[in-house]
């Protein structure tokens, strides 16, 4: 491998080509972010423009058995970016690619390349007087490629769609190490297949984002942020139906969150403190809901008439009682709380996530059912349930039983809690996986869960586009 290390030194650079030297430099690349996964890379490289990236495609296409696992900010939940044990993968990572190359403010676009963390793609399009609203916990970190090959998802979809909607265009290296661009930012553009849409959730198995040209909306005059409780996540259902008919699109998150998940971020981290009670006056543990509006209005309007829909709220029952902050600081603190819960979840150990979407109309239906369903599998765990209620997306997660081992309990369980929870999705309606992908650890859910024509026809897709295997095998398809 002499040869090939050489060559892609001269193409992007010694210092930019990373190899095993005995210390722990690779390990960043190596390990997937819940420390799940630990692959060998024969290499890293970090191309510093499009052409670089391309280069080092072809050259990789000319070594047998070789491979090259895409990689963005290493954020994924799902194992999908990182290199397998073979030593015969080269991870392709994309964080030297960012330029902001254009902003369009009458187009309302902005073209950025894929190494660009999502936290500076918002802070450039907020610098022209723009949102670009694509918002996760890990935005300082994930990068905007990473979150196209993934579809990310986040706390804005309810109001702005996943990340395939936020995107007008791409360009990307084709696995022949060809590039194709079509960063235009056309809203209408009625000429044969929809490339784009096949390389958003591909998981970098057909192609490596290189840049994308991304909507930006008008940034709102005026925000409002409320906290809930209701006694049922029925009562929650309800109260976003009402939110809906009073505020429409001025309605841009409402997240949901168990008794027990906000307990959990308490423990660990005590700044973060629920602003409302977690049980009502006996003792039962109430949900609670975080809701976000955004309006082109005053804000003493919005506030208004936020207070008075939460108010009727509370008249008919739907909520226990209701919090609205008084300024900026105090609205990014509950976000805080929300966002701190998978942290918590990993202080706390190991544990079983489920990424599901359901219809909103079984999403009470569905939980009741699992968690009745989970008693004879796994008598104890801890349901840790919480997740974005506005498009129907929850993490239905559990913890080992109070003081049991967390490695052992993922171990043991995993598999036959996998099985329970998503007979159950499957009986609702809904998919195992809402937003995370599918990676490396949902492959074998793919192979049980989705249709056979569909898994046929995207087989046949990574086979024209990749007819020799060369990006990210071992992911997203089933074998």
């Amino acid at each position: 491998m002499t040869t090939l290390l050489d060559d892609l030194r001269a193409i992007v650079g010694a210092a930019h080509v990373l190899v095993d030297d005995g210390s722990d430099a690779l390990l960043a690349y190596e390990r997937d972010w819940r420390k799940r996964y630990r692959g060998h890379a024969l290499c890293v490289v970090l191309p510093g423009s499009t052409d670089e990236a391309a280069a080092v495609v072809r050259r990789c296409a000319q070594e047998d058995g070789l491979s090259i696992v895409a990689q963005g900010g290493n954020t994924g939940l799902v194992g999908g970016g990182v290199p397998d044990a073979s030593g015969r993968q080269v991870v392709l990572g994309t964080k030297r690619l960012r330029a902001v190359r254009r902003i369009d403010v009458d187009n309302q676009t902005i073209t950025v390349e894929a190494g660009l963390a999502l936290q500076e793609v918002q802070s450039a399009a907020a610098d022209a007087g723009l949102l670009f609203p694509l918002s996760l916990a890990s935005e300082g970190s994930c990068t905007i490629g990473g979150n196209l090959a993934t579809n990310a998802g986040g706390t804005q979809v309810l109001r702005f769609g996943n990340a395939r909607e936020l995107c007008l265009g791409l360009e990307v290296v084709t696995a022949q190490g060809e590039v194709w661009s079509s960063l235009h930012g056309l809203r209408k553009d009625n000429t044969g297949y929809d490339l784009r849409d096949l390389f958003v959730g591909s998981e970098g198995t057909l192609g490596i984002v290189t840049a994308a040209t991304l909507r930006l909306f008008p940034r709102p005059r005026a925000g409002v942020t409320a906290w809930a409780t209701c006694r049922t996540l029925a009562d929650a259902v309800t109260l976003m139906r009402r939110l809906r008919a009073a505020f429409d699109a001025e309605l841009v998150g409402y997240e949901a969150m168990n008794a027990a998940s906000l307990a959990l971020v308490g423990r660990y981290f005590e700044a973060l403190r629920a602003p409302l009670a977690l049980t009502d006056a006996a003792g039962a543990p109430l949900w609670s809901v975080l809701i976000d509006l955004a309006s082109p209005h005053e804000q003493a309007v919005l506030r208004e008439r936020a207070e008075a829909a939460l108010a009727a709220s509370l008249d008919a029952g739907e909520t226990v009682d209701v919090a609205v902050p008084a300024n900026e600081a105090q609205s990014r603190a509950l976000w805080q709380l929300r966002e701190a819960i998978p942290l918590a979840q990993g202080v706390e150990g190991l544990n079983i996530k489920h990424d599901v979407g359901l219809p909103l109309s079984s999403l009470a239906a569905f939980v009741e059912s699992a968690d009745a369903a989970l008693q004879a599998v796994v008598p104890g765990a801890r349901h840790i349930t919480f997740g974005h209620l506005g498009d129907g997306n929850l993490h239905y997660n559990l913890q080992a039983p109070a003081g049991g081992d967390a490695a052992s309990f993922l171990a043991r369980h995993e598999i036959a809690v996998n099985a329970c929870v998503h007979d159950v999705v499957d009986r609702f309606g809904g998919t195992f996986s809402a937003e995370h992908g599918i990676g490396r650890l949902k492959r074998g859910e793919m192979a049980l869960r989705k249709p056979a024509p569909a898994v046929a026809m995207m087989k046949a897709i990574k086979g024209a586009l990749d007819p020799r295997g060369l990006l990210n095998p071992g992911v997203l398809l089933p074998d």
